[in-house]
Order: C-alpha cells, then sequence, then structure tokens
C-alpha cells in the first residue's frame, strides 16, 4: 500500500469558531495518555473532517475513547468526558481515503460542551492541571516504591525503557514521566482510562504502584512457568538423546526391531484406558523386556502377558440399543413363547433408559430342559441389546484355572476363559453365556464352582483377578446369562448370586408354531427349496411332534423336518416333472417308519376298579399315569413295582396310613391290612418314576381296591397327600393340565393351594378342562369314585360343615 505524505503548512481557517473549541476524535480501544506520541488510523467520514478541521486551524483535536466499540457515529454522548488535548504531528494520506496520523497528548482535559459541525463534533473542553504538587514527602515516597517497582519490572520485561528515572529532577517531571511509564505498562484500556481521569498525583502514583505490583506478579508467574516448561523440555531432550544411544547400540546387537515393537506397545498403552496399577505392570515388564535377549524363555513369559493386556478392552463399551420396540420385536421375531425372560430383559432396557448412571448388568440363569432354546435366546437377547456375544462351555470343567487362569510361573501359562471371553468380545459390556453352569465337577486341582463365585457377584467382579494377569479388571459391565438342565446341580453359593428364570417345555401348539415360524424356514433356505416346493399339512405337523418325537425343546422335530426335505428333494430330482412336494401320511410313514411314541390309551371300562389316573411331569412335558392296585390275601404287606424312587414310595405308605385310620368311615374292616397283601404298579416299569404329586392318585386307587368302588375314567388327579388327608401343592402343573386335556380328561382335580397359579397359565394356554381344586382326601374321593365311600354317605368334610352349622345356630 502506498502512502503520500501531507506536509503541513498554516492555513487559514474557513470559518471563525471559538478558540475553546476543538473537534472531537473518538478512538475505539486506544487511550492516548499526555505527553505520549502514538499513531492513529482515521477512516470513518466524521473522524477524517475532523481531522481536515484541525489541519485548517491550529493542528489540535480533542481526543476520547468510546465506551461502547458497536457505535459507528459517536456523539460526545458515547465517549468518556475525560479525554485528551493533542496536537497532529504527522499525516499520511492512504489510497482509500483513510488517513494515518500521528498525535503527541498535550494534557489531560475533560468536555463541557459540544456542537455538531460540518460533519463533525466539535466539543468545548477544559484543562486539567495537575494536583497534590505541593506534597513533597509523600510524593517522594511513591515515587521512589514506583521507582523500585519498575526496575524489578525492567528485570523481568526487557522490552520497557529504562532509562526514563534519570531524566526526574523535579515534581513537574515526575507528572510527565508517570504518564510514560503508564503508555509501557501491560494495562487494560479501563484501567488506562482509570489513569487518564486521575489528575491528583499522589493518587495517580498510588495506583501505579499498585497496578505495577500487580503486573510484576503476572510476569514473575509466568517466568516460573517458563522455567518448569524448560526444565521438562531440558529432561524431554535428555531422554531423546539417550533413547537414540540405545536404539543405536540395539541397532548394533541386531535387536532394533524388538525395540520397535516396544515402542508401538508404549504408543498404543495410551489409548487403551489402563487401571494405574494395570499401566505400572506393564510398564515394568516392557523396561524387563528392553533389557532381556528377544529369544529368551524370560522374554517370551513378558511379551506374552504385555500382549494379553494390551489385547483386552480397558474401556471400549458398545453402545446398548435402548429402543424398548425394536429389542421386543428381535426376542419374539426369534423366539416363540418365553415371556418371562423377555419380560425381564425389557425391564433391564426401560431401567437403563430411565437411569443413565446405571451401569451394572443383571446376572441371569436359564433353567430348562435341553432344546428349549436357552442358548439361542441368550444369542437373541445379545442381538436385541446391541451388544458382543461370548459363549463359554461349563461342560465337564473340573479346575479353578480354566476360570482364573494358570499363574506365570507354569510353562504355558495362559489366562482362564472369562479373560479369554472378554478378548473376543473387545468391549467391556458384551452379553457372556456360561453354558451349562450345572455340569461343572471339582477335583484335587479345586472347585471351578468357587471360582466363579466372585465372577458373578455384582460386589466383586468389578475388581476381577486372573491369576496370570495379576491386575483388577471390571466385569460389572458384562451381562453374564448362565444355562443349567437342573437346578439341583448347581451349588447353593452359586445359585443365590443368579436371578432364575425357568424355562418349561414347548406345548404342542408352540411346537407347531415354532415348526412354521422358525424351524421350516431356516431349513428351505438352507436346502435352497421354496415354500412352494416343500409343504406340510398342519394337522401331519401335529402327528409328526406326538408320535415321532418326545422332547422339551423341538430339536427332533427338526432333525425330522429336515430328513423329510432331503427326501423331498431326492424325489424332485428323479422326476422332474414334479415341482412341489405336499406332504402326507403315506409318505411320512414311508419316510419315518412306524410311530415311535404312543399315547397311554386310557381304561374306559366301567369296572375300574383298582385303577386312578394321575398326571406327571417329565422333561419332555406333562404324561399321565394309570396306577393299578391289587388286594390279595396275605399277611399285611405292601408291594410296589414300576421302578418308584423313595419319595413315591413313601407317599404309598402316607396313604396306606391314611386309610387305616379312616377304616371306620369307609366301612372297612378294622384289622382289613392284617389279612391282605396290597399291590401297586405304575406301567412303564423301564421309566424311573419319582415325586410326591401321585400320592392322591395312589391313595384313590388303594381306596377304590379295598371297597371295590369304581374310578371315574374321564377325572385326572394330581397333589401330595399327608398323614392327616391333607392335598398339598405340586409343581409342574401347566404340563400337567395340557397332557390331561391331550388325552381327552374331562376334569382334573388340583390342589387348592396351586390355584393361584391358574391366571398366569391361562393366560398363556386354552383349556377346556374341568378343574376342581381340593383341599382335602375327603374331597378327593367324593369326586374320583363313582359311589360314595363313607358309610354314612358323609365324609368327615361334612361333618365339620354340619358342626359348624349347628354351632352358628346355638349363636343365634
Amino acid at each position: 500500500m502506498t502512502t503520500q505524505e501531507i506536509v503541513l503548512d498554516n492555513q487559514q481557517p474557513h470559518e471563525q469558531t471559538p478558540p475553546s473549541m476543538l473537534p472531537l476524535l473518538p478512538l475505539k480501544n486506544i487511550i492516548i495518555l499526555p505527553k505520549s506520541i502514538h499513531p492513529v488510523i482515521v477512516g470513518r467520514p466524521q473522524s477524517i473532517k475532523a481531522v481536515e478541521y484541525a489541519l485548517q486551524h491550529d493542528k489540535s483535536l480533542f481526543i476520547s475513547t468510546q465506551k461502547d466499540e458497536a457505535v459507528e457515529n459517536p456523539t460526545d454522548h458515547d465517549v468518556y468526558s475525560h479525554g485528551t488535548r493533542a496536537t497532529i504531528l504527522q499525516i499520511m494520506r492512504i489510497p482509500n481515503g483513510s488517513f494515518k496520523i500521528l498525535v503527541e497528548g498535550i494534557c489531560r482535559a475533560r468536555i463541557t460542551g459540544s456542537q455538531q459541525l460540518d460533519g463533525f463534533t466539535g466539543v468545548t473542553y477544559e484543562d486539567l492541571i495537575t494536583t497534590s504538587l505541593d506534597q513533597a514527602v509523600e510524593l517522594e515516597a511513591l515515587w521512589r516504591t514506583l521507582r523500585r517497582l519498575y526496575e524489578s519490572y525492567a528485570k523481568l520485561n526487557e522490552k520497557v525503557p529504562t532509562e526514563l528515572f534519570a531524566m526526574v529532577k523535579t515534581v513537574e517531571d515526575m507528572d510527565a514521566v508517570s504518564d510514560t511509564l503508564a503508555v509501557h505498562l501491560n494495562l487494560t484500556s479501563a484501567e488506562r482510562q482509570e489513569l487518564l481521569e486521575t489528575s491528583d498525583l499522589v493518587q495517580r502514583l498510588s495506583k501505579m504502584n499498585t497496578l505495577i505490583a500487580k503486573e510484576i506478579e503476572i510476569l514473575e508467574t509466568e517466568q516460573r512457568i517458563k522455567g518448569r516448561i524448560q526444565t521438562q523440555v531440558e529432561k524431554n531432550q535428555r531422554e531423546y538423546y539417550l533413547t537414540e544411544q540405545m536404539k543405536a547400540i540395539q541397532k548394533e546387537l541386531g535387536r532394533d526391531d524388538s525395540q520397535t515393537e516396544i515402542q508401538s506397545i508404549r504408543a498404543q498403552l495410551k489409548s487403551l484406558g489402563l487401571s494405574k496399577e494395570a499401566h505400572e505392570k506393564v510398564e515394568k515388564e516392557l523396561k524387563r523386556l528392553e533389557q532381556m535377549p528377544p529369544l529368551s524363555s524370560e522374554a517370551v513369559v513378558s511379551r506374552t502377558y504385555v500382549d494379553w493386556i494390551v489385547s483386552l478392552p480397558w474401556k471400549k463399551q458398545s453402545k446398548d440399543t435402548i429402543s424398548l420396540v425394536q429389542a421386543e420385536k428381535i426376542l419374539n421375531e426369534q423366539h416363540a413363547g418365553l415371556q418371562k425372560i423377555k419380560e425381564r430383559i425389557i425391564e433391564f432396557l426401560a431401567a437403563k433408559k430411565f437411569s443413565k448412571n446405571m451401569e451394572r448388568s443383571p446376572i441371569i440363569c436359564l433353567v430348562g430342559p435341553p432344546g428349549v432354546g436357552k442358548t439361542s435366546l441368550a444369542q437373541s437377547i445379545a442381538q436385541s441389546l446391541g451388544r458382543e456375544f461370548v459363549r463359554i462351555s461349563l461342560g465337564g470343567i473340573r479346575d479353578e484355572a480354566e476360570i482364573r487362569g494358570h499363574r506365570r510361573t507354569y510353562i504355558g501359562a495362559l489366562p482362564g476363559k472369562i479373560v479369554h471371553a472378554m478378548k473376543k468380545a473387545k468391549t467391556v459390556n458384551p452379553v457372556i453365556l456360561l453354558d451349562e453352569i450345572d455340569k461343572m465337577s471339582r477335583d484335587m486341582h479345586g472347585d471351578p464352582a468357587a471360582a466363579l463365585l466372585e465372577v458373578l457377584d455384582p460386589e466383586q467382579n468389578k475388581s476381577f483377578i486372573d491369576h496370570f494377569l495379576e491386575v483388577e479388571y471390571d466385569l460389572s459391565k458384562v451381562m453374564f446369562i448362565a444355562t443349567a438342565n437342573m437346578i439341583e446341580g448347581i451349588p447353593y453359593p452359586l445359585f443365590d448370586r443368579m436371578e432364575v428364570i425357568s424355562l418349561t417345555g414347548y406345548t404342542e401348539d408352540e411346537k407347531a408354531e415354532i415348526a412354521y415360524h422358525f424351524l421350516l424356514p431356516k431349513n428351505l433356505k438352507e436346502y435352497g427349496l421354496t415354500a412352494e416346493q416343500f409343504i406340510i399339512p398342519r394337522d401331519l405337523m401335529y402327528n409328526i411332534i406326538g408320535q415321532y418325537t418326545k422332547e422339551a425343546g423341538v430339536r427332533q422335530l427338526e432333525r425330522i423336518i429336515a430328513k423329510l426335505m432331503r427326501k423331498s428333494i431326492q424325489m424332485l430330482l428323479n422326476d422332474k416333472k414334479l415341482t412341489t412336494i405336499s406332504i402326507t401320511a403315506e409318505l411320512i410313514k414311508e419316510w419315518l417308519g412306524h410311530q415311535k411314541y404312543k399315547k397311554l390309551v386310557l381304561d374306559q371300562s366301567i369296572h375300574r376298579i383298582g385303577l386312578a389316573t394321575g398326571l406327571a411331569w417329565t422333561e419332555f412335558g406333562g404324561d399321565l399315569l394309570e396306577i393299578e392296585t391289587t388286594v390279595i390275601n396275605g399277611k399285611g404287606g405292601l408291594t410296589l413295582t414300576g421302578q418308584l424312587g423313595e419319595v413315591m414310595q413313601e407317599s404309598a405308605h402316607a396313604a396306606l396310613s391314611y386309610i387305616r385310620a379312616r377304616t371306620q368311615e369307609l366301612g372297612l374292616p378294622q384289622n382289613f391290612y392284617a389279612s391282605k397283601d396290597v399291590h401297586i404298579h405304575i406301567p412303564e416299569g423301564a421309566t424311573p418314576k419319582d415325586g410326591p404329586s401321585a400320592g392322591i392318585t395312589m391313595c384313590v386307587a388303594l381306596i377304590s381296591a379295598l371297597t371295590k368302588n369304581p374310578t371315574r375314567s374321564d377325572v385326572a388327579m394330581t397333589g401330595e397327600i399327608t398323614l392327616r388327608g391333607r392335598v398339598l401343592a405340586i409343581g409342574g402343573l401347566k404340563e400337567k393340565l395340557l397332557a390331561a386335556q391331550q388325552h381327552g380328561i374331562k376334569t382334573v382335580l388340583v390342589p387348592k393351594e396351586n390355584s393361584d397359579e391358574m391366571e398366569e397359565i391361562l393366560k398363556e394356554i386354552k383349556l377346556n378342562l374341568e378343574l376342581i381344586f381340593v383341599d382335602t382326601m375327603d374331597e378327593v374321593l367324593t369326586r374320583a369314585l363313582i359311589n360314595n365311600p363313607f358309610k354314612n354317605g358323609k365324609s368327615a368334610t361334612d361333618k365339620k360343615e354340619k358342626r359348624t352349622s349347628i354351632k352358628r345356630r346355638s349363636k343365634r
């Protein structure tokens, strides 16, 4: 940019103005102090006219600072009333029309009035004279303090002049030099304006002492910070120099590759988010590695340890899917039924969505028979949460080190299965499936179930220690899901740490839905068939389920469907004209053979003496039991056959004792058992049976045989019997009721204590049964036997009701 210097001359003004009026030059964030020379760029139109007016007169200006920089056309109200009367020393014209002027402050002044002239503001003013010049002693003390402070300031800031104090001879010199000092100090605009408005020299020197002391403190702090930085830089330079020397030595020894790897590992550690303990441990191992030959056995152990630490996730976590609708959709698409576990997962997601600070994940144990979908359900849970999924098989594990890892003192030591799973997951919040947790065993090497106590305890697993790693590792964000077939196989301390959810076997309707919605599409895709090429009618699907499978899950069913597809493909290849294979009963019989499992055919005869129908629970679902009883002459013996367990045998003895206690009401001889032998048999003798729920059934069969009173063929029952004839609650009610319905039973006798379960059962399945809730054995007998078994036609229950009625009447 070129400039043109204008030579100032003594031009005569165009009009007469009052001698005390000067053009106002407002400045932004610039304060001109007396006796200071400062360059100013003048660009605003009114400022240019003010400068031109001053040039045409005596080159004097009144300079004041704007209160608000945003105002573009300020008046005398927009500037401070205190300013500086100044004169223009030099002016340069810039090609864009602006001026660059050099002004010198003459003295302090204050605006007393204003007048709008030709495009600029003119102000009347009064010069402000410095006061307190006669206080020589106080001024001298303040001046000496100022000089001492300024000398300290000059040592810290080398850019300020040091010869200013030599010019001071009189008090007037103090006034001028103090303003010059203020120019060289690093002050804010507000502080400079305050000094400008202070005409009292004592007050001004006092304020300057305070300001310069503050600046010295700031500069000293900067020097300390700079010194610390310099020391650190020198230390880093020294370390860099020594490191480069080490690299050169290692290169000569042929170890440069290992050093490069160590440096890359150190760089990785910075982003892993290791705990302080782990970081110190790894750094210690790295320093050992640097001192050892790369191929030594100790170096291999240290390197393996470091690799494991680096490969584990320490802070990386996947973001949970908080959409409840999406999670529920995924669970329902992949699994039929299983409402309890689905509700539990949705509860967890809802709680996590509500509380952003929730970090702990639930620890769930799914207990159920094989094939009901426990493992696949865990995968679906991980998918619905948007987390990584890792499966750990615990079946057959008998060594604690499988869970906690081996100590590094052993050759070939490695971490345990938990750390292996975390490495595979690569996030700190995966879903880890502990499969077959009830199949663990123990031996001389320790108990793996005891090692799992720490893993599955929410209060302890945030500081889990693997024997190989020897540092704390946080497992609190992991969702552990364990699976088991039987609760009895889980140690109680481990069982107590988990939220157990029981998964019952599927009903025939549920199996059919699973087959059509999951198994068929899966196998059609696997074998390359379409839904039009392979068709199984629904009634035949039920036949396959009932006659060719006997399981709680659907694994056998899936194998049979796959076999039917393979046979169908064979037919399509042999006969090119065929486009569709529709499965028929004849094809099923040809390809699968005769039915493997037959339902129990109930004895519908009128003379069902000594025969009662009971309900049983198995791993494959519910089933019916026909309990047969025969009374023969003998010596009072009781024979039990059909592979009955201890609990079932005890139930038979309890039933017989109940009958012996009720001989009078039942119309039996007092000592009938002394000359009779009783034989109780439950068919399918090859199948072990146990449990108390057949107690009332055996009692009914015994009374029927002893009293020659036939039982009802359309009534089934389940319940535990006591010596006093009470009927206690049983388990597996849902499966038992389904079995009764499938076999054509019309009425089922159920313990009254189980009545609360029916509301939940009826939500899951539809029953076409008459349910009678019984509380005593007397109620069972009156409904299970065709004829009233009691001698006088009234049971103990009826008598009790009668006594109660008489008592009520007497009270009235």
